[in-house]
């Protein structure tokens, strides 16, 4: 993977704004489409109780969030930044994102996951100008990291998993934080992947970490995205990806 080309890295992002050019922007469309017909089969799957989720454990103490220098500076931005109903989200999505990879057996650096869920939308709360929101989010994480004295390449790492996140179809080959922030994100918003899961997971990450009407919330601040960054991926998401219906679909109760 270029780190100076492929949609979503963070030097991408920074040279770009975040605006994709036409060539990336049929690309995309392809991958959500890819996603698209992913997430039927799933869906399917779910609705006549033949998902692999309903066969899979994940012990729950795998699921508890690292303590350290870096993850309780990320909380405390987070804490300070987010609405509840955004600090709930980011605190599911570490928890899906986590469990998919116990599931994939994909090795990740927990401290730098955990990190990247909590800050990942911390720009949808600072969004100004005609950039995309996930570099206000990179520029919250580089304060953290600079905090705690995090080296350049881990910052990278942690940079890129969070301007990444929106993409479609984050592969492996964006390395294991980027992939399962994605993952975990898309479970929470959409419910992709959501059949994957054991109902333990999904039950107890709301219970922990409800809700509050997160749906209205976030299609509205999707929204919003969309129109300030036009040629953006948020944008391209609502036109090609029916992101406001897929949001209202997700299968969680609010």
């Amino acid at each position: 993977m270029s780190s100076a080309t492929t949609v979503g890295t963070i030097d991408w992002s920074r040279r770009t704004g975040g605006r994709l050019e036409a060539r990336e922007q049929r690309q995309m469309v392809a991958d959500l489409a890819r996603v698209h017909a992913s997430n039927a089969v799933g869906r399917l799957r779910l609705a006549v109780h033949l998902h692999p989720g309903r066969n899979a454990y994940v012990p729950p103490g795998r699921l508890q969030a690292p303590d350290s220098p870096l993850t309780r500076a990320a909380g405390q931005a987070a804490a300070r930044i987010l609405p509840p109903v955004l600090l709930g989200h980011s605190q599911r999505a570490y928890a899906f994102g986590r469990a998919l990879g116990e599931l994939d057996g994909v090795d990740v650096d927990t401290e730098l996951l955990y990190a990247a869920a909590l800050l990942h939308d911390t720009g949808l709360a600072l969004t100004a100008g005609r950039d995309d929101f996930t570099l206000a989010s990179s520029r919250v994480a580089w304060d953290v990291a600079e905090q705690v004295g995090l080296s350049t390449a881990a910052t990278e790492t942690l940079q890129t998993a969070i301007t990444m996140h929106h993409s479609p179809r984050v592969t492996l080959d964006a390395g294991p934080v980027a992939y399962l922030l994605a993952a975990g994100a898309g479970v929470d918003v959409v419910g992709i992947r959501s059949w994957e899961l054991p109902d333990s997971v999904l039950e107890r990450a709301v219970a922990e970490h409800p809700r509050e009407g997160f749906k209205g919330y976030f299609t509205r601040a999707w929204a919003d995205e969309a129109a300030r960054v036009p040629e953006g991926r948020a944008r391209l998401l609502r036109r090609y990806g029916a992101f406001s219906a897929a949001i209202r679909l997700a299968p969680f109760e609010e």
